[in-house]
């Protein structure tokens, strides 16, 4: 029975729609497994090359997406749209990847991702037993990083500072509080503004900024993120026009916003920032 099961189960073919998990499904040595991405999941570079692209984020091809016969598709509720969602399962159900569905709303949840995204594919029936083995070790790695660094960035260390943070302009968008960029940043103490509870999904976790609202005279801290907008050099007069009591830095938004690999290192970060 068992080697009829595994010659009628197909060949583990994975599709991120996120350039996080994209990372973290290579950072688990899912190399070979992974069939599709978007054009914006570009780390690491070396690993993504040949990996065929599927459009963005919020604009999949989903032609091209049906066409690699993916066993799962993974995205992210603040990444992907409903549409895209409602597309794919929509498909015949012969043809339906499972979607996997994430949404880490803290550095807290991360190990859970990873543990889970390891746990589902180490165990995919065929799989060679080395890689499940390699799979699991490399979660467990993952996961002890992350859970030394989430000990050494505990927010009573750090002052309380209240920080907006930036990604976009014109108009300007911030974060939420209840957002995985807030909730990273308050391990060191920092406070997001405005005093904004986005809820589970929807623009609200992102609000735009009028800017001219009374609270920004009390920011001491703005960080301008490297992504989804290329903030530079050249935004910080303008910035410091918006918040003038402010101190002023450009940061890695990969860092601070990829949920996965890159969530100790953005921790590492922040502990540097806040010192």
């Amino acid at each position: 029975m068992s080697t009829a099961t595994s010659s009628l189960t197909p060949s583990l073919r994975l599709v991120s729609l996120v350039p996080s998990l994209t990372e973290l499904l290579l950072a688990l040595g899912l190399r070979e497994q992974l069939v599709g991405r978007t054009g914006f999941c570009i780390r690491p570079s070396d690993e993504v090359a040949g990996i065929p692209k599927l459009g963005g984020t919020k604009d999949v091809n989903l032609a091209r997406l049906h066409a690699l016969a993916p066993t799962h598709v993974l995205l992210n509720v603040d990444e992907n749209t409903r549409e895209t969602v409602d597309a794919i399962a929509s498909w015949p159900p012969a043809q339906r990847p499972e979607l996997v569905v994430t949404h880490p709303r803290s550095p807290d949840d991360v190990m859970a991702l990873t543990r889970d995204l390891a746990h589902r594919f180490a165990g995919w029936p065929g799989l060679p037993a080395g890689l499940s083995r390699n799979i699991t070790e490399r979660a467990d790695a993952l996961c002890q990083e992350l859970s030394d660094e989430l000990a050494l960035t505990i927010p009573v260390d750090w002052p309380a500072r209240r920080v907006l943070y930036l990604v976009w302009r014109g108009p300007w968008m911030t974060v939420a509080r209840d957002t995985y960029i807030s909730r990273l940043l308050a391990r060191v103490g920092w406070l997001t503004w405005p005093e904004a509870v986005g809820g589970e999904h929807g623009a609200a976790r992102y609000p735009a900024l009028r800017g001219d609202e009374p609270w920004l005279a009390a920011i001491d801290t703005v960080l301008l993120s490297s992504e989804p907008y290329a903030f530079s050099a050249a935004h910080l007069p303008e910035v410091q026009a918006l918040c003038p009591g402010a101190q002023l830095h450009l940061v890695d938004g990969e860092l601070l916003s990829w949920h996965g690999p890159r969530t100790a290192d953005g921790l590492r970060l922040l502990r540097q920032l806040a010192a």
